[in-house]
């Protein structure tokens, strides 16, 4: 008796009610330049089955169906088919005489879905017409004689509640991706994973975004000024006043670097925001917002009391509350700060990097000097190392070419020497710089000795006591400014981080 395909529909759909489903999970992994990533742990977290990636940075996770269908046996005569086997939707199929073997696939609810016509003996694949997963009729007819026999295309097996992929590589970030099916194919991408440092930054971090990404500023400006805004902040029970000038752009939801310009003697926090050009002034913040030319520095200048940074940890407070109120208020990286000054500005940083190490990535400093400044005493920070680079005239007769290189510069190379097998930074400061010889041009020397992540760069031209250098001999009346060299080598230092 032959069962219609309605009939045998729901005879199938009893049949299959409970059997294990089946899934194929394939993909690929590779790096964010798109190398393969080779042994890397691909795990089911709820299903509990891995796999590892092969040289190619391939990866399959399989689980058959119990298949039950086993094979029909038919008896072999000239009227009849023969013999009809089923085995993982594959038909096998024999007969006893020359006529076609028709082959017609019904779905579950008796809709046709594929025909076939055979010959001879041999196997087919069955799931290479059926196009979906689910459960199947095949009626398999030679002349009058028709036999029927069913087969199963791998059912989908939905995910359970929870259920993630997890990639593990040595030197990659774990990486677990939610999954709702358990029949897919994945190309994943593993990210590096940053270094671990007992203290400092990778090259090229992150960014560390501060607590007042996302939101508005709090902040109520004293007055606008050209290029910024004129703020307050109370330091010890005195008012202490600084500027900030916004990128034309600014995103609350960009962290964005910050630059610190330190005002030197004789100068105020607001002559490096607006000031009529000239050689101590050709662009704002020591040159540098002309250079910013996506907009992606908050730049601040803070003012001194009287002219002079000597209120020791008054000026240390200083700074050190203005970053906070910064970070409380404006999307900044705090991972990218930076401070730059000239002459007593150039001490105040060079003050301020032996202290702030935790808070200051790199600073710049233009003519510096290692005497009239102060360090708080027993402060653990002013051990540790950090990026710095002085730009100084050989000639300078304020603050001496020669103290300079052989006390302010050694003091630093002694701590910022490349770290050891145990993460401690070690002693550079027997390395020599390279410095200018005759009466033009300048020498920037990149010291080799000292840890990738606080390069230390010194650079010596002809001058006396400027922080525009420039390449044309040693005048310091009348040259043109416009021609000077350090705005462009300090933005490439501070780009480099």
């Amino acid at each position: 008796m032959v069962k219609s395909p309605n009939l045998f529909a729901a005879a199938c759909l009893l049949a299959f009610c409970g059997m294990a489903s089946a899934y194929t999970i394939t993909g690929s992994v590779s790096d964010e330049q798109g190398a393969a990533v080779k042994g890397a742990s691909v795990s089911l977290l709820v299903e509990g089955k891995t796999a590892t990636t092969d040289d190619q940075g391939k990866f399959t996770i399989h689980e058959d169906e119990a298949d039950t269908s086993g094979k029909t046996a038919l008896p072999a005569s000239g009227s009849s088919v023969g013999y009809v086997g089923v085995n993982g939707g594959v038909l096998s199929y024999a007969q006893g005489a020359s006529s076609a073997v028709q082959v017609r696939v019904f779905n579950a609810l008796g809709h046709q879905v594929a025909k076939k016509t055979l010959h001879g003996a041999g196997t087919y694949d069955l799931n290479r017409d059926v196009g979906a997963r689910g459960t199947y009729f095949a009626q398999v007819s030679v002349g009058n004689a028709r036999q029927s026999a069913w087969f199963k295309g791998a059912l989908l097996k939905a995910a359970a509640q929870g259920e993630a992929i997890r990639f593990v590589a040595d030197g990659f970030d774990t990486l677990t991706v939610p999954l709702g099916t358990l029949d897919t194919t994945l190309t994943v991408t593993l990210k590096k994973s940053a270094p671990t440092f007992k203290f400092g930054y990778a090259l090229k971090n992150e960014p560390t975004p501060s607590k007042g990404c996302g939101s508005a500023s709090k902040l109520q400006k004293v007055r606008s000024v050209e290029n910024g805004d004129q703020f307050e902040i109370k330091v010890g029970g005195e008012s202490r006043k600084y500027f900030i000038t916004l990128p034309k752009n600014y995103d609350n939801t960009k962290p964005h670097k910050v630059l610190f310009a330190l005002h030197c003697y004789g100068s105020t926090g607001e002559d490096f925001v607006h000031h009529a050009a000239d050689y101590d002034h050709p662009t704002p913040y020591y040159g540098q917002q002309v250079l910013d030319k996506n907009g992606d520095y908050i730049f601040v200048s803070l003012d001194a009391i009287g002219g002079l940074w000597n209120k020791g940890q008054g000026d240390h407070d200083f700074f050190d509350q203005t970053l906070t109120t910064l970070n409380e208020n404006y999307c900044i990286d705090t991972s990218r700060v930076f401070i730059n000054g000239f002459s007593y500005g150039a001490m105040f940083s060079y003050s301020l990097m032996q202290d702030m190490q935790h808070r200051v990535r790199a600073a710049a400093t233009y003519a510096v000097a290692d005497y009239n400044i102060w360090l708080p005493e027993g402060n653990a920070m002013k051990e540790l190392p950090i990026a710095w680079m002085n730009v100084h005239g050989v000639n300078d007769d304020r603050c001496n070419y020669n103290q300079a290189k052989t006390s302010a510069l050694p003091r630093i190379l002694k701590r910022n020497g490349k770290a050891d097998a145990n993460g401690d930074f070690t002693d550079a400061s027997s390395e020599k710089p390279e410095e200018i010889k005759g009466n033009t041009g300048h020498v920037c020397y990149d010291f080799k000795n000292v840890d990738e992540r606080f390069p230390v760069r010194w650079c010596s031209w002809p001058g006396s006591h400027q922080w525009t250098a420039h390449d044309t001999g040693n005048m310091d009346v009348g040259w043109d400014w416009q021609g000077t060299w350090v705005p462009e080598e300090v933005h490439s230092f501070f780009e480099q981080f």
